[in-house]
């Protein structure tokens, strides 16, 4: 269920603002928010980050399913009490499925989110760098637990 709710809210929130971008601003647009930090620029992305591997609609298609099923199945397997990982699991499918959905209705990405350091994303990239941040620290904290358990062992 927590699972559900997380997925549910991350794609809600992306696909929301994608529909505000969408119909209040033309493509290539873009308005200063906090200039010369911060834009919010609307443009089509035929690729991945960085516009990589662009127009390779049915390759990113079908990677996104791999990635959401399996995370889903990762999550089956994961004990209850491993909630850093399951809100990890919830943004990553939640993004990658909000990025799969303008994938089959678009072909491309609406992207809006301009640093200008860095290329144009949106709330579902966050949401799946967040979820694999949140899922790297979980595991390199569940591995230092584990090694100190390991560690007290030795020494009894």
């Amino acid at each position: 269920m927590r699972l559900t709710f997380i997925v549910l809210v991350t794609l809600l929130l992306d696909q929301f603002s994608k529909y505000i971008i969408t119909s209040r601003m033309l493509q290539g647009e873009s308005i200063p928010v906090f200039p010369p930090v911060f834009y919010i620029t609307y443009i089509l992305n035929p690729g991945a980050a960085f516009g990589i591997l662009a127009n390779r609609t049915t390759f990113f298609i079908v990677l996104s399913l791999l990635v959401i099923v399996g995370a889903l199945v990762f999550y089956r397997y994961l004990p209850k009490e491993r909630t850093l990982m399951c809100l990890a699991s919830g943004l990553v499918v939640g993004g990658a499925l909000g990025n799969l959905i303008d994938r089959v209705r678009l072909g491309r990405v609406i992207d809006f989110l301009d640093f200008r350091v860095w290329p144009i994303f949106n709330l579902a990239d966050s949401a799946i760098v967040i979820g694999a941040l949140l899922l790297i620290i979980d595991l390199w904290r569940n591995e230092k637990v584990e090694q100190q358990r390991v560690d007290a062992g030795a020494n009894n």
